[in-house]
């Protein structure tokens, strides 16, 4: 009970940007975790509860509100400013690059504190961040071998991955609500991306590869802050960042994507040179940004709300994206598919919303 008190405390001191008290009750927590493990024999823990089950349902709310309008405007910004930058590896640097300061100054300003790890917490940072960066390349490689529909479709099952990852490794299951729920969310979101299919075997196995490395990626980041490990969502942004935008820069130049950046700036400044290159950069700062605070909302949303959550919202994200492009960019034509995988998503996301808050009923 003790446990759970210090970290409703924390998550309500995050919220309101209270990170100082919150670092100082992770200090003590880890004093007292310390202690338990120091004598095994002469105490016996009780399983912790899942966090999502803890938190309060309006902060989880918030939290889980934020990471959709950040991650729905990022998806904006970039159609409307960059989309005629072909260099991802280097954006990422970027994204990452800015997160990595932005962290900074949060911690010069004392909103967290540094944990103090060991050489092996230290290698499952850098083996994180090397997942991080590895289930872009992923990403990338899957595109060039099939269609896009084809790569989201397959995409959009990421939910049924992180379920499986959760029952074989960390023996998790859910209610049977929870899978049912599911079904729409991944069904929909694959109705959604309909259109014409193209993969070789090869493109299949690789595509499939990059679902479960998505998944993983994800539950590793919910584990790294709820697990033994249990660092501040602000704590492993600051010290992942860095070594992903230089996996990513380094990912950049073996692909070549820095004469495609110079070439791209050339086209943008268009022989205006000074104040067209200053725009150039003043939205490429402003795309790092909004990346960073996507980021913030991220790991924070995937701490208190579950992997889970974050991987349906993921779907939501395209459902809404897709609605988005037909009703206000005009990108396309709405058909019954289309219509009717939208409905899907959007009912099965308040089925799945409504389980999971019954679960937590259910648990109290």
């Amino acid at each position: 009970m003790v446990h759970q008190k210090d970290q409703e405390e924390a998550e309500l001191g995050l919220l309101s940007g209270d990170e100082s008290r919150l670092s100082q009750d992770a200090d003590s927590r880890s004093s007292r975790d310390i202690d338990v493990e120091a004598y095994p024999k002469h105490e016996t823990r009780m399983p912790a509860p899942e966090p999502e089950y803890e938190t309060p349902t309006a902060l989880k709310f918030v939290w889980i509100g934020a990471y959709f309008g950040f991650s729905m405007g990022l998806t904006i910004y970039n159609k409307f400013i960059l989309g005629s930058f072909k260099a991802p590896w280097l954006l990422t640097c970027l994204h990452t690059t800015i997160s990595a300061l932005g962290t900074l100054v949060m911690l010069k300003m004392g909103y967290f504190k540094l944990s103090r790890l060991g050489r092996r917490e230290h290698l499952i940072l850098v083996a994180f961040s090397v997942l991080f960066t590895s289930n872009i390349a992923m990403s990338n490689l899957s595109l060039s071998l099939v269609s896009l529909a084809f790569f989201q479709i397959i995409r959009n099952t990421v939910p049924l991955f992180t379920v499986g990852i959760y029952r074989l490794w960390f023996h998790r299951s859910y209610s049977t609500c929870t899978y049912l729920s599911l079904i729409p969310i991944v069904v929909g979101a694959g109705m959604c991306t309909a259109g014409d299919y193209h993969y070789t075997l090869i493109g299949l196995l690789v595509t499939i590869a990059g679902v479960i490395l998505a998944a993983t990626k994800t539950v590793t980041t919910n584990r790294l802050m709820t697990g033994s490990l249990a660092l501040p969502s602000m704590e492993l942004l600051f010290r992942m960042s860095p070594l992903a935008a230089i996996q990513s820069l380094a990912f950049g130049l073996i692909a070549g994507e820095g004469p495609v950046f110079w070439e791209t700036m050339k086209e943008r400044t268009n022989g205006l040179a000074f104040w067209a290159t200053l725009l150039t950069a003043i939205l490429l700062l402003g795309n790092g940004l909004l990346a960073f605070v996507l980021n913030v909302a991220s790991f924070q949303t995937n701490k208190i709300a579950g992997a889970l959550t974050v991987t349906v919202a993921g779907n939501l994200k395209q459902a809404c994206t897709l609605a988005l492009g037909i009703v206000v960019f005009g990108d396309f034509s709405l058909n019954i598919l289309n219509g009717l995988g939208i409905a899907f998503v959007v009912v099965g996301c308040g089925w799945f919303s409504k389980v999971e808050l019954d679960n937590k009923r259910a648990r109290k």
